[in-house]
């Protein structure tokens, strides 16, 4: 089976963690600290990274971080992971969602149109690894007042004129097996506020000012010392995968037939391709399961926009529609791209793709 998803471990990682086995710190030590630092020099214009448990808690921090809370709004794109939304949620606040436009990103005129009096952040998703276009979401931001909370959970690296995804607000990232980047499971928050960074590592730890000293309602959210040796040693190679990822990418979108390949990004480097995602106006699940027959795995994310899910739905106003995000549910399917495909898995995957285009051609032209 060629696989969706495929951690890239080696040696490198083995060695990390097994050094942090034998040291006996496993908590809240200096590799911690070091990924950290490392992490926020990775993103760059940005002082300050905090690790925590996974990229929903980082999203729930962020949010707590910047006093968001009951009879608060968050503007949020309508086609996404659900924790984009939930996270919302969580603090008290309400999600209020908004189309997004033909890549999957939240539109930034639809955005500023909904935003009212009780609107206090916007929360981009840079969907698949492709970036938003977040210098029209901080203009819009910067004019109304609000915060930008970045859902960057795949887009480790993506960046648009010298700044990188977690950089152009408070960036929540994840550190799932899935990512560009893994702990196994784990997640980071990226600001250049010393206070907002101060707060966020106080809120990951039971909302501690110092030992046994709780000054707010804080959570367990730390990430173990094991969880940052193995991303601090994968960080060290992190560009060479996503420039094997954007090889992959380029090749398949040059030779599959009978899909819409993925929106072509502005710039190379506003895309890191953690999911290569094509579009099938028809036939889509029949094209998943034909891979799935050939040992490709193929996946659908996402299968329902989050305002058609029981969850959210008291936040949508009777009658709301989200045309291109119920588009996108009804018709997307992610392919492998990840760095560990040989250059025969990327063949055959072209040659199935292909293979079921032509017979669906063939079918068409046969009942005509």
């Amino acid at each position: 089976m060629i696989r969706i998803a495929q951690p890239q471990i080696g040696a490198a990682e083995k060695r990390a963690v097994l050094e942090v086995l034998d040291s006996g710190w496993l908590a809240n030590g200096p590799v911690l600290e070091r990924f950290e630092e490392e992490f926020a020099s990775h993103v760059s214009r940005t002082r300050y990274a905090v690790a925590v448990a996974n990229g929903t808690a980082a999203l729930h921090l962020a949010l707590l971080a910047h006093g968001i809370g009951p009879d608060d709004e968050v503007i949020v794109p309508a086609f996404s992971f659900q924790a984009s939304a939930s996270m919302v949620l969580a603090v008290g606040a309400k999600p209020v969602f908004v189309d997004v436009g033909e890549d999957g990103n939240l539109e930034p005129s639809q955005a500023e149109a909904v935003i009212g009096p009780k609107t206090k952040a916007l929360l981009p998703v840079h969907l698949y690894g492709r970036l938003c276009d977040m210098e029209r979401l901080t203009a819009i931001a910067q004019r109304h007042g609000l915060a930008v909370i970045e859902d960057a959970a795949q887009a480790h690296g993506a960046e648009a004129e010298g700044r990188r995804a977690g950089s152009f607000g408070t960036g929540c990232f994840s550190l799932y097996a899935t990512k560009n980047l893994t702990a196994g499971e784990g997640g980071v928050v990226t600001t250049d506020d010393p206070v907002l960074a101060e707060r966020i590592r106080r809120l990951r730890n039971h909302g501690e000012a110092r030992r046994y000293e709780s000054v707010e309602l804080g959570f367990n959210y730390r990430l173990p010392e094991v969880g940052a040796a193995l991303a601090l040693s994968q960080l060290a190679r992190l560009e060479e995968w996503t420039r094997k990822r954007r090889e992959n990418a380029a090749y398949l979108s040059s030779r599959l037939v009978g899909v819409m390949p993925p929106k072509a990004p502005r710039a190379a480097s506003e895309h890191v391709w953690n999911q290569y995602t094509v579009r099938v106006p028809q036939g889509r699940d029949a094209l998943r399961e034909h891979l799935w027959a050939a040992g490709i795995e193929a996946a659908v994310y996402y299968p329902k926009p989050l305002p058609a899910q029981p969850l959210f739905q008291p936040f949508v106003p009777e009658g709301e529609v989200f045309p291109v995000a119920t588009q996108l549910a009804n018709e997307v399917l992610s392919l492998p791209v990840h760095p560990g495909l040989s250059q025969a898995d990327l063949d055959r995957i072209v040659e199935s793709v292909n293979a079921w285009a032509r017979a669906r051609e063939a079918q068409g032209a046969g009942t005509s």
